[in-house]
């Protein structure tokens, strides 16, 4: 089968998250938005400042059945993700979902069945894996620059209490549950560091309670939440979330291998970092700009965004990179970027963590959703 003429796509929750890749559908010349979806009429008439006019529905299933779409954008609560997925691999279409893929095993089970039967393909929306920094330490790491891997990395620290107030499914499924539940921000770029590898097991402790919500009731979730995890290489990768504490917000990576490593600039919320390489007949270790050393390892697909994408409102452009490589692979009919298994491995370590903090930090295993099928 060859490139698709044009790629129809729908998308639900069309008012949130997904306004953020309004340009790069747009910009792309192979797609376009066929209809869109949300839960009010006004939010209907925000999304049309966005998208356009096309048909527009109050039910996901309406739109499903009354357009003609090759894809969908479900940019929904996460307690919507899979509901939707499936209904949307049911009809043989593509699907782009946010952050996480499902929000419990039994769903992620009827996740990868539904991916095996469709025609259509899964992909997740983890922007993260997109930032220009985490892209340019993928390529160094795949060319060995950094040697045999065996540590890394991730935090993600986002004070949403506030946020809570306005947005009850937050406090609900991102604090309303013990562990690491939202983790895949941290998890997306540190599996993609380490090519072909996933997480085996996990153990998860978290620091106590110091904070309550409006109506005084304690949040659930710990305020920083430290997963433990070991890879199937033997790899030992170290995760912390907190979304609760007073502070500022922050995405900290860190990666070691045998011949170098990389650090995050932790108070940047988008910086690029340093990496330390080492080479023959050096006297002393010395960190260098990650935009010095990596400099021939920025993708191309970086080279050709717009300088308008650039703005913090698109995470430093990766929204509009993503989107792009996603659409980009589907008009070519090319593998979906972040399969359903690279989805589901970065989605069930947050999930059998809630059982590990809840058993003290015990040491569980986390499944392969590659022995489903």
């Amino acid at each position: 089968m060859g490139p698709k003429e044009s790629l129809k796509v729908g998308i639900v929750g069309a008012a949130g998250r997904p306004r953020i890749f309004a340009q790069a559908l747009a910009d792309h010349p192979r797609a376009a938005v066929a209809a869109i979806c949300d839960v009010t009429e006004e939010r209907l008439q925000q999304a049309a400042t966005y998208f356009g006019s096309c048909p527009a529905f109050l039910s996901f299933e309406s739109m499903l059945e009354e357009t003609e779409l090759d894809a969908v954008i479900i940019g929904t609560p996460m307690q919507f993700h899979v509901e939707q997925s499936l209904l949307a691999l049911e009809h043989d279409l593509h699907v782009i979902s946010e952050v996480p893929a499902g929000i419990s095993l039994e769903e992620c089970r009827q996740l990868t069945a539904a991916a095996a039967r469709s025609k259509g393909q899964y992909i997740m929306a983890e922007n993260c894996n997109y930032m220009k920094p985490h892209m340019m330490i993928a390529n160094m790491a795949r060319s060995g620059l950094f040697g045999e891997l065996y540590y890394a990395e991730g935090e993600y620290l986002h004070e949403v209490k506030e946020l809570n107030e306005r947005t009850p499914w937050r406090r609900q499924w991102q604090t309303g549950i013990n562990g690491i539940t939202y983790g895949t921000h941290s998890i997306g770029p540190i599996l993609d560091w380490m090519d072909g590898d996933r997480i085996a097991k996990v153990s998860c402790i978290g620091s106590g309670h110091h904070y309550t919500d409006s109506l005084n009731r304690p949040y659930a979730i710990e305020d920083t939440c430290v997963m433990t995890a070991k890879t199937e290489r033997g790899r030992l990768i170290k995760i912390r979330l907190d979304m609760l504490s007073e502070r500022p917000g922050a995405l900290n990576y860190e990666l070691q291998g045998t011949r170098g490593c990389y650090e995050s600039i932790r108070y940047e919320l988008l910086g690029g970092g340093k990496v330390y390489l080492k080479r023959e007949g050096e006297q002393k270790h010395e960190w260098t700009d990650l935009s010095v050393a990596g400099k021939e390892y920025i993708p191309d697909i970086w080279h050709r965004l717009p300088e308008s994408m650039l703005g913090s409102s698109g995470h430093g452009g990766s929204d509009y990179v993503m989107m792009t490589d996603f659409l980009n692979a589907l008009t070519e009919n090319k593998p979906s970027p972040i399969s359903i298994h690279k989805a589901l491995d970065m989605t069930l370590p947050g999930l059998i963590s809630q059982l590990s903090i809840e058993r003290g930090g015990e040491w569980l295993n986390v499944p392969d959703s590659r022995a489903w099928i």
